[in-house]
């Protein structure tokens, strides 16, 4: 860790870095998962999936963003390579052969719950380290992660 004036203490910093660097391999999964299906995206809905994918792939982005900054902040270096991600991420693996746009909405629609429920999960924990403004970040990114299942079940949820 890197000297800060930052008053959480070291322990905590220590504790809260480690978590993140979690998070950030999964947001930079979420990320390319969401481009992989604004790519190959097939199918009568084409183009609002494609330009929904693409709009969910830029806004995770700013999650890396903010969760990146959020380790250095705290004295720790952000390591946000592809391999430490890919090594990292516990997100499901996105199914590559995928192609109708029912499959992607079901594959990115699953690959967001998951992503939101970790996200949750962070809010707790750090929460019980006492690190309110790390809390904070995953709340936003929580209400964020959470519009876009909506946006994109609501692809499905009309075929009841």
């Amino acid at each position: 860790m890197y000297q800060t004036k930052n008053s959480l203490p070291e322990k905590v910093r220590i504790q809260v870095a480690a978590f993140l660097q979690d998070h950030l391999a999964r947001s930079i999964d979420l990320m390319l998962q969401a481009k992989v299906a604004h790519w190959n995206v097939k199918g009568p809905d084409f183009i609002a999936l494609h330009e929904l994918f693409d709009k969910i792939s830029e806004d995770s982005e700013e999650y890396v963003d903010l969760i990146a900054e959020r380790i250095v902040q705290l004295g720790g270096t952000a390591e946000g390579t592809i391999r430490i991600a890919a090594r990292k991420s516990t997100l499901e693996e996105y199914p590559l052969k995928a192609s109708s746009g029912k499959e992607h909405v079901q594959a990115l629609s699953y690959t967001l719950a998951q992503y939101g429920e970790s996200v949750r999960n962070a809010i707790d924990e750090a929460g019980k380290l006492q690190d309110a403004d790390t809390a904070d970040i995953f709340t936003e990114i929580s209400r964020g992660v959470d519009k876009y299942l909506w946006f994109v079940e609501a692809h499905i949820q009309s075929e009841r």
